[in-house]
Order: C-alpha cells, then sequence, then structure tokens
C-alpha cells in the first residue's frame, strides 16, 4: 500500500514511530519544500504532538489519525494566524481568533496542524504562481521547473513531497483536482455543502468546495469520516464498491479532442481497460449535462468569475489593488461589467444540468481525466501574461464543468505522460453523492494506479 496517514497511524500503534517523531521528520521535510508553506505553526503542532504522543502511549488515542501531521491552504483560519489568501496586501492583516470549523473538529481527533500553505493569490487560478510569497515547484520534475497547479499549490507539494500526508484545500474552478494530477496525489472535492465554511474565506460562493488532498483515498475517506463527526476516522462499515458490475461512464468522444495529450488519454484508457478485464462495466455514451456545461462555460461565460468580482470590489476600487498580481487583477477586473441578467441565467442553467447529469449517469460514475495536459514550464507563464491566460483556461477545462454542476470529484493517479510527469483520471458523480463516490475511488484506485493486487 502506499505512503499514506492511515498506515502512519498504524506505526503509532505498533508502537514503531510516535506524533512526536512525525512532527521532527514533517519539520526537517519542510526545509525542503522552498515556497510550500507561507506560516509555519511549530508551538502550536509541538504542543499537540505531545499530547497525542501521551495518549498512544496510554491506549487512549482520539480517533484513528491521532498526532498524524496535517497542513491547510492559507484560506482557513487557525487561531493566532494571519489568513493571508496568498495576498500581500492581507499580510498585516490581525491574526485569526479561532480555528475555522474543520481545524477544529480534526483538532478535537488529535490531527497535528504544522502550518498554513501556500495558493494562487485570493485562489485565483489554476496553475499556483504567487509573486509575493513564491511558486513552490512542482514536486516532481526533475529537469526545468514545472508549475505546481492552483490554486492550491502549496497543499499539494508538502503531500507530494512526504512534509505530511493530509493537506486540506478549497476547489472553485479545480483547484484541488488540479494541483493533486500535476504532482501525483490524491484530491478529493467534495460536494458544496458537504462540510462546513464557517473560517474559510470565500472565492465563488455558489462554486466553492473544501476537500483533503492526500496520499491515498482511504486517507480521503477516513478525513470525510472525522469531519462528519465519526471519531474512528476509517468507518467499520465502509469499504470499496464491488468491482463486478461497477458500472463507469466514459465520453469517448470527449477524448478525442486535440488539447488532450496523448500520454492522458493512453493512461485513462489503460486504466479503464484493467477495470473492464477485473469486472466493472464500462459505458461508452456522450453525457450531454457535461458537454452542455463545458460548452456554457467557454461560450456564455464562468459565474464563479463574477462572483469573484463581487467579493473582491473594494479592493479593486481601492490604492491597494496596485499590489495584487498583476494576472490576478486582469481576470477580476475582466468580470466587471459582467451583466446580472446573464449571471442568473447561470444559476438557473447550472441547476436544471445538475439534475439531468444524476440523470443520465444513472448509477455510474463518469470518468474523465483530471487536466488534458501534464504540468506545464513556469518560466514561460511568468514572462507572458497571454500565455498565462491561455494555459489557465485549459488547465481548468475538465474541472470547471463539475465545479458548475458541484459534483463531488475525487482525481487519482494514473501514470506517467510526457517528460515523464504525472496524468491523473478523475472520478466524478452527482451532486450528495459523495459516500458513494468516495467508496467507487477506493476500489478503482489499485486499476488506475496499474498495482492491482
Amino acid at each position: 500500500m502506499f505512503a499514506d496517514a492511515y498506515s502512519l497511524a498504524q506505526k503509532f500503534a505498533a508502537g514503531e514511530s510516535d506524533p512526536v517523531t512525525a512532527l521532527d521528520a514533517a519539520m526537517q521535510a519542510s526545509l525542503v519544500a522552498p515556497a510550500a508553506f507561507i506560516t509555519m505553526c511549530e508551538e502550536r503542532a509541538r504542543r499537540e504532538a505531545t499530547a497525542a504522543q501521551k495518549r498512544w502511549e496510554a491506549a487512549q488515542p482520539l480517533s484513528v489519525f491521532d498526532g498524524v501531521p496535517i497542513a491547510w491552504k492559507d484560506l482557513f483560519d487557525l487561531a493566532g494566524c494571519v489568513t493571508t489568501a496568498g495576498a500581500k496586501v492581507r499580510i498585516h492583516d490581525g491574526p485569526a481568533l479561532k480555528d475555522c470549523a474543520l481545524a477544529l473538529a480534526l483538532s478535537r481527533a488529535g490531527l497535528v496542524s504544522i502550518g498554513k500553505t501556500n495558493l494562487s493569490e485570493l485562489a485565483y487560478s489554476g496553475l499556483g504562481l504567487n509573486p509575493h510569497f513564491g511558486t513552490p515547484a512542482n514536486a516532481v520534475s526533475t529537469g526545468d521547473v514545472r508549475v505546481p497547479g492552483g490554486s492550491s499549490s502549496g497543499s499539494a507539494i508538502v503531500v507530494a513531497r512526504g512534509v505530511v500526508p493530509i493537506a486540506m484545500a478549497t476547489d472553485t474552478a479545480g483547484s484541488i483536482r488540479v494541483p493533486a494530477a500535476f504532482n501525483g496525489v490524491v484530491g478529493y472535492r467534495s460536494s458544496g455543502k458537504r462540510y462546513s465554511f464557517a473560517g474559510v474565506t470565500p472565492l465563488a460562493s455558489s462554486l466553492d468546495s473544501l476537500g483533503p488532498i492526500t496520499n491515498s483515498v482511504r486517507d480521503a475517506i477516513a478525513i470525510d469520516n472525522l469531519l462528519l463527526g465519526d471519531q474512528r476516522g476509517l468507518s467499520l462499515d465502509t469499504s470499496g464498491l464491488p468491482i463486478a458490475g461497477l458500472k463507469l461512464c466514459v465520453d469517448i468522444e470527449l477524448l478525442e479532442d486535440p488539447s488532450i495529450q496523448p500520454g492522458v488519454r493512453a493512461n485513462l484508457l489503460a486504466a479503464v481497460d484493467r477495470l473492464a478485464s477485473a469486472g466493472a462495466v464500462v459505458e461508452h455514451k456522450q453525457v450531454f449535462a457535461f458537454r452542455q456545461a463545458l460548452e456554457i462555460i467557454e461560450q456564455v461565460g464562468w459565474v464563479g468569475s463574477a462572483e469573484a468580482f463581487s467579493l473582491h470590489q473594494e479592493l479593486l476600487d481601492s490604492p491597494d489593488a496596485e499590489l495584487l498580481d498583476p494576472r490576478v487583477r486582469k481576470r477580476l477586473e475582466a468580470a466587471r461589467t459582467f451583466p446580472a441578467s446573464k449571471q442568473v441565467r447561470l444559476y438557473q442553467v447550472a441547476e436544471t444540468l445538475k439534475h439531468q447529469i444524476a440523470r443520465e449517469l444513472d448509477g455510474a460514475f463518469l470518468v474523465t481525466p483530471t487536466v488534458g495536459h501534464v504540468a506545464p514550464l513556469l518560466v514561460p507563464l511568468e514572462d507572458d501574461a497571454n500565455l498565462f491566460a491561455t494555459t489557465n483556461l485549459a488547465t481548468l477545462r475538465l474541472t470547471m464543468p463539475g465545479s458548475m454542476l458541484d459534483m463531488p470529484g475525487i482525481a487519482l493517479p494514473s501514470g506517467a505522460g510526457e517528460a515523464g510527469l504525472p496524468t491523473s483520471l478523475l472520478l466524478s458523480s452527482f451532486s450528495g453523492d459523495d459516500e458513494q463516490l468516495l467508496r467507487a475511488a477506493l476500489t478503482i484506485e489499485p486499476y488506475v494506479r496499474g498495482v492491482e493486487r
């Protein structure tokens, strides 16, 4: 099995490791992950790890993940820390007075919060560049530096580099799924209303969602259970769905789009073949609701841009706007004239398509690439604003429809593509079907990775 939080917790239980040792290793590993963190919380983490170690010694852990180190995207409030949202204009804000609801829940389960991770400024980019706090390099590339993916860049990097096994993140248009894909880890975008947003800085309220970036699906399930109030973490009755008869839906015509790199396509089709050989039922058909969402976003517009502009209009109208990343400011300003009538219409269409895709899938799970390409080179995107804009849209192209339709989705590493970089398969379902989606992902994960037992 993969190195993950659950295996670390098993070592705690067996006395082969302990939370303080795990924290020391995490803090040491953070030193070789430049720009991945904005704030470190070592004093808090040391206190939490010491308490967890005593509980394990007394055989009284708070949960299966008691003592496991975790990091938080710097949109989540942690008491005593400034929530910067990756923006220079917020570094002098007062510190949060209390933990966000999710941090409070996981703290009560004994997880050890070691710090807050970097992100695209205001969470408004799928590539992960940040001129204020630095851009963390892609964790897998060995040649010229590649982008980390965004906006949850730091969260993906610290998991991929082995600093922590779990990092909490947010996803509005692909901000969990994209960086997970680019760095070869697992990223779970929950349905929008699954978790509490109390103490989380928003971007676009109708599209925002929360979830973990992890090394395994079982870790994502455990975190989901803890956030929903199950202190055992990995529920005793949670298991994968039977592979025999598991229904998967693949839109072959979608895969024929020339923007999808050959390696991405080949790895997805190979995974689907392995699943079919194991007994999964693979349906090849057009998914019209997904295609309509894709066309509407490309031809009509992205309602998230209007919501983001509304949220940040006061900042954009102030002198502090000059302190923003020019790429972020330009994209926010582009929605200044977004008509209210178009915004309302997009809400109405999205609601209709949410119901339509549930009917179309009819018990199947949608399989698509997470991103059509591997992580692009960093320097050309820093130097060319137009290239940045077109690459950002191309990167988010296949995740934005799922956001529009509030589809829970989980990105799974599917192999290597161009330049030996990770490719990723995205498994999605209809809004609210998170539990079944996670169980299906647990089942297909080894087949997608090509390590089926």
